[in-house]
């Protein structure tokens, strides 16, 4: 699993690429972390775009990136979800908890 982030304007975006499962989980959370501890930022995006494969994993790391942007009032969305993923977010019902945009949106 291949990280970049980027910040511009109060929003960090984290570009995830590769696949999502436990190893990537522990580094992707850990990632997360000390970027929104470094930047502080009002809004946090996760680019799924080049995420092939997801599995359960994912949602604990987008369930602890909701809580961390509600600890500091900052926004949180999830885009460019592919079809596998899509099917894990949806079967785990995470559309209600935080904002998921679909690669074709």
């Amino acid at each position: 699993m291949k990280i970049e982030e980027r910040f511009a304007d109060g929003e960090l975006t984290l570009c995830l690429r590769g696949e999502l499962d436990h190893h990537a989980a522990k580094l992707i959370a850990h990632e997360l972390e000390g970027a929104v501890d470094k930047r502080l930022p009002s809004a946090c995006v996760l680019d799924f775009g080049g995420v092939s494969f997801m599995d359960s994993s994912g949602i604990a790391v987008i369930i602890k990136a909701r809580r961390r942007a509600d600890e500091l009032g900052a926004s949180l969305r999830v885009v460019g979800v592919g079809r596998q993923p899509e099917r894990v977010l949806t079967a785990a019902g995470l559309g209600r908890l935080v904002s998921i945009e679909t690669a074709s949106e």
